[in-house]
């Protein structure tokens, strides 16, 4: 940590003296890490497939059943037991009449007593993304079971591959919309606070109007218009979500301007601009984290309750407020309602945690404090 400033150094360690929202910072940093690698987690393709001497990437890149052995030149569906034999065995045209014996030989590198190119598969631990179709024992949604650790959901889709790619989408969809919104309503409460006067009268009434137009019914109409899509929602929840940081940051720079070293800094010839962001700003940091853990988990929440009551992400994507529904519609399968809850329950009690920390770590007051202790 040689390469922070002395002042955030000390805020490093009076963060770490937080334990809770020390630990929640690495389990939640590992649990992101992970999702942000989902695709090599959860995935109906091989991560690695190696076919008479080549190799090739699945995941990444598009190849057809012909480059594999096969008739078809739609992408190979890697999980149909013909195309696997295809691959293991070296593209024997056997494999069309008794796959799964094929299988069982390619395994010591033989079929009817002589050697094959023997094929290579490396699969995800999770066979199936999140808009997999399994085929299952059964009706869906189904039970936990060994091939699908938390079930499937109403159309047959692993519940966890949907869990690990919902995660991601709701802290990325959580990360935008709150650094878009928390640049607008600082940089909006600063200069209401820093001028005041006629300025922040205006403000004050264009923040009245805006907070009282209907969040819900204008994302539904704009959806309707020009369709549903991820970029959209993260633009008007930013859009709606701004207001909520200008009032505190209003209130400390309202509370800031008339102190001597602004004063100082104004006769000294300082610009305006450098005195609300360099000087003033940091002293207001306290009071804006403060909020910052509302904000997150209300972004979440209001992802979470579009996409529940279908005026979300689009129905393609993986939605934790869809699995959420899914609970809702089919009471007989708990482990849906559980899932659910629980994801959220985590998630938002680990940022809630590590924005406290964060929050105590920036206060002067308990950072002097400590230093002294």
């Amino acid at each position: 940590m040689a390469w922070l400033s002395p002042l955030n150094q000390r805020r490093w360690r009076n963060f770490k003296r937080n334990r809770r929202a020390l630990w929640s910072l690495v389990i939640f940093g590992v649990l992101f890490g992970l999702s942000l690698f989902a695709e090599l987690l959860a995935n109906d393709k091989p991560i690695y497939v190696s076919y008479r001497g080549e190799s090739f990437f699945p995941i990444y890149r598009f190849y057809p059943e012909t480059a594999f052995g096969g008739d078809l030149r739609t992408e190979a569906v890697y999980r149909d037991i013909e195309v696997q034999c295809l691959i293991l065995t070296g593209g024997l045209d056997a494999c069309w009449d008794d796959p799964e014996g094929l299988i069982a030989d390619a395994a010591d590198g033989m079929v009817a007593g002589e050697p094959i190119a023997k094929g290579q598969m490396i699969w995800p631990p999770i066979r199936y993304s999140y808009n997999t179709v399994n085929d299952i024992q059964g009706t869906a949604p189904s039970a936990p079971d060994a091939q699908h650790w938390l079930g499937t959901d109403d159309t047959a889709r692993d519940v966890l591959a949907r869990v690990i790619y919902g995660f991601r989408l709701s802290i990325l969809f959580t990360l935008m919309v709150t650094g878009i919104a928390s640049v607008i309503g600082i940089v909006a409460g600063a200069v209401q606070g820093f001028f005041g006067g006629l300025t922040d009268l205006i403000f004050q009434r264009v923040i009245e109007i805006w907070t009282s137009t209907p969040q819900l019914y204008i994302i539904i109409i704009l959806f309707a218009v020009l369709g549903r899509s991820f970029w959209l929602l993260v633009f008007l929840t930013a859009l709606f979500g701004w207001p909520a940081l200008v009032g505190v940051v209003r209130a400390e720079f309202l509370r800031a301007r008339n102190f001597e070293y602004v004063r100082a800094a104004k006769a000294l010839g300082v610009s305006n601009w450098t005195i609300m962001f360099r000087h003033m700003l940091p002293n207001a940091m306290v009071a804006t984290l403060t909020m910052l853990p509302f904000i997150i988990t209300g972004t979440i929440g209001t992802l979470a309750s579009l996409d529940f009551l279908g005026f979300g992400l689009p129905s393609s994507a993986p939605s934790l407020g869809e699995l959420t529904l899914q609970a809702k519609q089919n009471l007989q399968a708990p482990w849906l309602g559980f899932t659910a809850f629980f994801t959220f329950a985590i998630m938002l009690s680990l940022l809630v945690f590590i924005f406290e920390g964060v929050r105590d770590a920036f206060d002067p007051r308990k950072t002097f404090q400590w230093a002294r202790s």
